[in-house]
């Protein structure tokens, strides 16, 4: 992909409602690799999640970790009170693993939160240097965890005017490329602000795998960002989902979009853990179809055909 530089503070890149439901089950496996998710917070007592969330941890800039600092890591470090995580966009990470883990339950998921909260619930805002410092540890602990992909369904639409519209933030740029050489590629969804042009930080920066999201049926769909430039591919953005509580909702965003498509990697990388970073995303390219819609065009994962083909 020809990608544009870009950066800037972070802002939660929403899950929409909506009446769909789709669930993809993936053949069982030997061994199992690693998503790391950076995101609100989770609720780990969810059922489908015991035993797979294999990690947590916790870096905010406002010293609200659960311990009261910048920085924890281990049991309980991404979490956070109940009545605080139902409300306030924080119930958006608990979705996003619901919604790997849906795609492919056979691998295990690192949770990264790195957004605070206030003592009456709020959200605290996020800066790159907290995502530099999450991509960061991603890079560190790699190995450690067998991770195979990371994805970070949060982003923002504030962008530059002009061609070239992505906020410059080289540390993070750096960061993603950094992972990439390791073979660990960063998806980021495009936004879901209906800019046919423009799409979200960080999806735009190079070499990140921006994703855009379907409908059922493979339509796109129509809140999803575009840039066709910048768009690698399209993935199922409606799924029911699990929130804090052990409920469930409809949901759909390219959050929804950018996390199948981050475990369908997974689960690739899984089967055969020895294709080199290129030679898995021409895979993807490869087991995809070509969408067509309000102006916009690109290729719709086929995730069952890449996890069970």
């Amino acid at each position: 992909m020809n990608k544009k530089i870009i950066s800037a503070l972070i802002a939660l890149t929403l899950v929409l409602p909506t009446t769909a439901h789709a669930a993809i089950k993936n053949q069982t496996v030997d061994s199992q690799a690693t998503l790391a998710i950076i995101d609100t917070a989770v609720d780990t007592s969810i059922p489908e999640f015991a035993g797979k969330i294999v990690y947590e941890v916790c870096i905010i800039q406002w010293s609200t970790c659960p311990n009261g600092k910048t920085f924890m890591e281990g049991p309980g470090s991404a979490g956070m009170p109940l009545n605080f995580m139902k409300i306030n966009g924080f119930n958006h990470g608990t979705q996003m693993v619901s919604s790997a883990l849906q795609t492919n339950p056979n691998m295990n998921v690192v949770f990264i939160r790195i957004v605070g909260n206030t003592a009456n619930g709020t959200r605290q805002l996020v800066d790159d240097k907290t995502i530099n410092a999450a991509l960061q540890w991603v890079y560190d602990n790699r190995t450690k965890f067998n991770i195979q992909a990371l994805s970070m369904s949060q982003g923002t639409h504030t962008l530059l005017s002009g061609p070239n519209y992505c906020l410059n933030t080289p540390n993070t740029t750096s960061l993603v490329v950094l992972l990439k050489n390791a073979g660990v590629p960063s998806f980021f969804p495009v936004g879901n602000v209906k800019d046919y042009k423009r799409i979200d930080w960080p999806a735009c920066i190079p070499d990140s795998i921006a994703i855009s999201a379907t409908m059922p049926g493979d339509s796109i769909a129509t809140y999803a960002n575009f840039d066709p430039n910048l768009t690698d591919f399209f993935a199922l953005g409606s799924l029911r989902v699990k929130v804090p509580g052990n409920s469930e909702i409809n949901a759909a965003g390219t959050s929804v979009a950018a996390q199948v498509a981050a475990a369908t990697w997974v689960g690739v990388k899984t089967k055969t853990p020895s294709l080199s970073y290129q030679a898995a995303y021409d895979l993807l390219s490869s087991k995809s179809t070509v969408v067509r819609g309000r102006g916009a065009f690109g290729k719709v994962l086929d995730t069952w055909a890449l996890l069970n083909g």
